[in-house]
Formats: C-alpha cells, structure tokens, sequence
C-alpha cells in the first residue's frame, strides 16, 4: 500500500508544498523560512515516523501568519490524500510527550470530522522571532484539512519552547497510532457506519 500524499498550494500569500510518506522513517526535508518552525516540523516528522518534505515561500516581509497556516493547511490535505477514507487505520491515537518541566497530552480521531479542542497556554507572546499564537493556528489548520479531531492540552509546563515542542511531539505521536494499519479493520473504515 502506498500511503503517500503530496500537495501544492499557490495564493498571492505563499507557495507552499508538503509530501508525506506515512510510512517512513521520520525524515524531514524543511524550509520555510522560518526557523522555529522549521524544527517543530522537524520533530514532528521524527516522531511520527513519517518522512516529510515541506517547502514553503511566504510573506514573511509581513509576518509569519500565512507562512504558518498555510503550511498547516497544506500538511493537513496531504495526510488525508496518503489516507483515503481513514480506512485500514486504527482511527484513534494518543500520546503523553513529557518536556522537562512540561507534560503534553494529545488524543486523534481520524474520523471526517474535523476539530480542534486547545487547551495550550503560553506566557509569552513569541518565542525568539517566533509568534507564539501562531501554534494554534498551525494545529486548527492542520485538523480542518486532515478530517481530524484533535484534542490538545498542556497539562503543565513553565518554559514556552518547551510547552511549543511537545504539542507537536505529542500530536505526531497521537498521529502515529491512528494511521497504524489495523489488521481487524479488513481494509474497511473503522467505523459502525463502515464509511467515513
């Protein structure tokens, strides 16, 4: 099974494309000019196991905001291209990611219902150059276009990077989980429905 997804995306705001290989090694190709971002999706790849390129060119002479939400919109169409139907998966996933002083919890329904449930808050407005309200938008966009239901909470935590990073650890350790094929599923959708 080839479970891959690629995605190209143009606006007057930013060229962005994403490939994702669910079934990788957690390799990471990123750049998108913005470097605090370029290594949450480094981690992120890393430990959902996925192999993930991004390229994006944004606006930055404005700021970050479309960079980041495009990118996530984009990564989010590509996770569900590699996953048509959410059928053979294991649908659910979860995952606790520890930080030092930080504790991160992340639960994903890959169910064709998006939605995002934060629960994440930070003490600072930025993180180096990096604007810290810009990780929820990153996460809405990345469940909205994947189909997902995403239910992310920093249980607590003092240091704003780390708070930053384990979210995206801990989602792409919930991810991980979900996309597992199931072999009870019968290659069907989990799912009383049997579609979703």
């Amino acid at each position: 099974m080839n479970r891959v997804g690629e995605i190209s995306r143009e606006t007057r705001e930013t060229r962005v494309r994403v490939r994702v290989d669910l079934d990788g090694t957690g390799q990471a190709r990123v750049a998108t000019g913005v470097g605090f971002f370029d290594h949450m999706l480094d981690g992120f790849a890393r430990h959902a196991g996925f192999d993930l390129e991004v390229e994006t060119q944004g606006d930055l002479h404005i700021d970050q905001h479309h960079t980041v939400e495009d990118t996530g919109i984009v990564l989010g169409q590509a996770l569900a291209q590699a996953l048509p139907g959410f059928r053979a998966v294991r649908r659910f996933g979860h995952a606790y990611a520890p930080m030092d002083e930080t504790l991160t919890r992340c639960a994903v329904d890959l169910s064709g219902r998006p939605y995002l449930v934060w629960k994440v808050q930070f003490t600072r407005d930025k993180i180096g150059e990096f604007d810290t309200e810009l990780f929820r938008e990153f996460h809405h966009a990345v469940a909205m276009n994947l189909g997902a239901t995403v239910h992310l909470e920093t249980l607590y935590g003092v240091n704003n990077h780390h708070i930053a990073e384990s979210g995206f650890k801990a989602l792409a350790r919930a991810l991980r989980t979900a996309v597992e094929i199931d072999p009870k599923a019968g290659g069907a959708a989990v799912s009383t429905k049997g579609v979703l």
